[in-house]
């Protein structure tokens, strides 16, 4: 069975003294130290990265990463908008069920604070539809109608949204490498400023640079030298990029289908996981995954999210975001997915000080592209 054996993560954050490829060269070269192993023992790397062909009119980034590693080998780009760096694991995976390799990268990537945010914001509506993009919704908006959709459904207030905010704003603390190191009371949260009605300021993950990268290996030996995490799945699923044709607005029917397949890949069920790392580009979307997951009923995240028990140190069998997800943790989009698997890798192997979560053995990582049109679900298990 495939495994990931190594795992780095640059700093996220506004890291305007470091350039795309530079952030890219620490985490591979970081990746390859945690594994204990050199360039030419990499079959293959995945790379995951959204903006950089529309941002830094660079599309050729294949070429420029094997001439950091100096090796010919090959190296793929994926872009799948948010969800680049969770694509980029999932093929890798399959590279090495197909007997490609033996040992390969997958490394996420973006660099998103050298630009205006009006730059940014455009480049990111890319992963929109066409017609939205026209009717010049952004992604602050398109979350905020399946917001306002959700909380009038099962008659909840914008309070219920902020302690998603609160509870990831304190796993962030705990975490050297997040973007933000600060907890946040729901009443800061609630106070501050409206960004796309009923989202505000801190519902939403910043806009972030960063890069990180994990090995992945299908080699027994190689693997029963290192403390590693098996990968019991990865799955992805798809749904319509425009909202108007969803059959509903208040869920992530693409999350429902991967976490299915998911599921049934691995043998398990939603009641075995104790670490998740879910897709909170915008409060409401934890909600929406955990009950798209299967951990919630629908309707029942607004509720559950006030009582906190999926906090670090709640006792709970399940903690959720403990790098600080999206919100806290940063979201340089195509490293996002690759660092949900290296905190899953983390927790399971016994390396997330000062969060570690005890007895960690099941964790999945949920990765979104745009408003839902693609999902990634990956299980990892010890």
């Amino acid at each position: 069975m495939n495994a990931v054996i190594g795992y780095y993560t640059t700093q996220f954050g506004e890291l305007w003294e470091q350039s795309l490829f530079q952030l890219v060269e620490e985490a591979i070269h970081g990746a390859l130290t945690s594994a204990k192993l050199d360039a030419g023992q990499i079959d293959a790397i995945f790379y995951g990265n959204m903006l950089a062909g529309v941002l830094d009119n660079n599309l050729h980034a294949p070429a420029k990463i094997a001439e950091i590693v100096g090796h010919h080998l090959p190296v793929f780009r994926v872009e799948s908008a948010c969800a680049s760096g969770g694509m980029a694991f999932h093929l890798a995976n399959q590279y090495l069920n197909a007997g490609a390799g033996k040992t390969v990268l997958a490394i996420g990537a973006e660099k998103m604070t050298d630009y205006s945010p009006e730059q940014t914001t455009r480049a990111l509506a890319a992963a929109a539809s066409g017609e939205e993009q026209e009717a010049g919704l952004t992604f602050p908006g398109l979350y905020a109608m399946m917001a306002r959709s959700y909380l009038d459904e099962y008659n909840y207030t914008e309070e219920n949204l902020a302690y998603v905010a609160h509870k990831n704003h304190f796993h962030g603390s705990l975490n050297k490498k997040a973007h933000f190191r600060k907890e946040i009371s729901v009443a800061s949260i609630l106070k501050s400023a409206y960004v796309a009605h009923p989202l505000k300021v801190l519902d939403c993950s910043p806009i972030s640079d960063g890069a990180s990268a994990v090995v992945l290996s299908a080699d027994a030996q190689l693997t029963k030298k290192h403390k590693h995490a098996q990968i019991l799945s990865s799955e992805v699923a798809t749904d319509s990029i425009s909202l108007k044709h969803r059959k509903s607005l208040t869920e992530i029917y693409s999350s429902k289908l991967a976490a299915e397949k998911a599921f049934e890949s691995a043998g398990i069920s939603p009641t075995d996981i104790n670490v998740a790392e879910l897709h909170d580009c915008f409060t409401i979307a934890e909600l929406f995954a955990m009950e798209a997951i299967g951990f919630w009923k629908p309707g029942e995240g607004g509720a559950q999210i006030k009582e906190q028990s999926t906090k670090f140190g709640s006792g709970s069998s399940l903690i959720v975001n403990t790098s600080g997800g999206l919100k806290a943790a940063g979201h340089p989009v195509g490293a996002t997915g690759i660092k949900q698997i290296g905190e899953l890798y983390l927790q399971l192997t016994g390396q997330a000080d000062g969060r570690q979560v005890e007895k960690a053995t099941y964790g999945l990582a949920q990765n979104v592209g745009g408003s839902g049109g693609t999902s990634v679900v990956s299980i990892l298990g010890i």
